[in-house]
């Protein structure tokens, strides 16, 4: 009887190790692409950047908030590098589409409309793809009514809505890296469909040449898993994008 409970008792620790370190793998606490001297502390800032005080709004999720990167993510270089100031409403595993508390919309609503911000930036969530959420159609109006926020099509549209009539400023979107996910390739086709209908700007990382050329080795240092990058690849390989375009769109 003590034998088969010690090994029932064995068996419940084993399991526990295991999940845990799943986990610590998953946050990227032993990723090389973590190391200190790619962090936002050893970062220094850019002379005479042309966006430094501009105000941006970043609403997303886990790679907004920079959750397999201590923190640190391209927001947080930004801030640092470029002295802009950010707003950043982000919140690892929740989805465009509304549904449990704390989705983007909701968490959208919270913000003070009083902010004087000089764009707003939204991530596509890789959230909504992993959950199979509805895609859903684009809308023929632009009007809230014509918005259906249960879908991924319509909980776009009512960001951008929302946004723009809130706070007056631009709107933009960006897209994840590429990974092994057809139902975000088609969540990328339709917002870039929706930008076209909104005039509004997208940050294509899905679609960018130059980062899917990436190679394996710097691949391994920049990401931590498929979606989320590490350190060094807000600091070295996202931000500079993200930079490139602020630069044009905020001069």
């Amino acid at each position: 009887m003590k034998e088969k409970i010690f090994l029932f008792v064995s068996g419940v620790l084993i399991i526990i190790a295991v999940v845990v370190a799943i986990i610590i793998v998953n946050q990227g606490v032993f990723s090389v692409g973590n190391d200190e001297k790619y962090s936002v502390n050893n970062t220094q800032a850019l002379p005479d950047s042309p966006i430094k005080g501009k105000t941006i709004i970043f609403l997303g999720s886990s790679v907004t908030y920079g959750a397999t990167s201590e923190q640190d993510s391209f927001v947080d270089y930004l801030v640092k590098e470029d002295g802009i100031t950010a707003v950043k409403e982000a919140v690892s595993g929740t989805t465009l589409v509304e549904g449990p508390k704390g989705s983007y919309i909701a968490r959208m609503k919270r913000l003070s409309p009083d902010i004087k911000a000089d764009l707003f930036i939204c991530q596509l969530s890789t959230n909504d793809a992993t959950k199979r959420k509805p895609l859903g159609e684009i809308s023929e109006g632009f009007d809230e009514e014509s918005f259906d926020t249960s879908t991924v099509a319509g909980a776009i549209e009512y960001i951008i809505f929302y946004a723009k009539s809130t706070w007056n400023c631009p709107v933009a979107f960006y897209t994840g890296t590429q990974y092994k996910s057809e139902r975000y390739g088609e969540m990328v086709s339709l917002l870039n469909e929706i930008a076209e209908k909104w005039d509004i700007d997208v940050i294509d990382l899905w679609n960018n040449s130059e980062m899917n050329a990436v190679s394996k080795e710097d691949y391994k240092l920049y990401m931590v898993n498929g979606i989320h990058p590490s350190r060094a690849g807000y600091k070295l390989w996202w931000t500079p994008v993200f930079r490139e375009y602020l630069y044009e769109k905020l001069k």
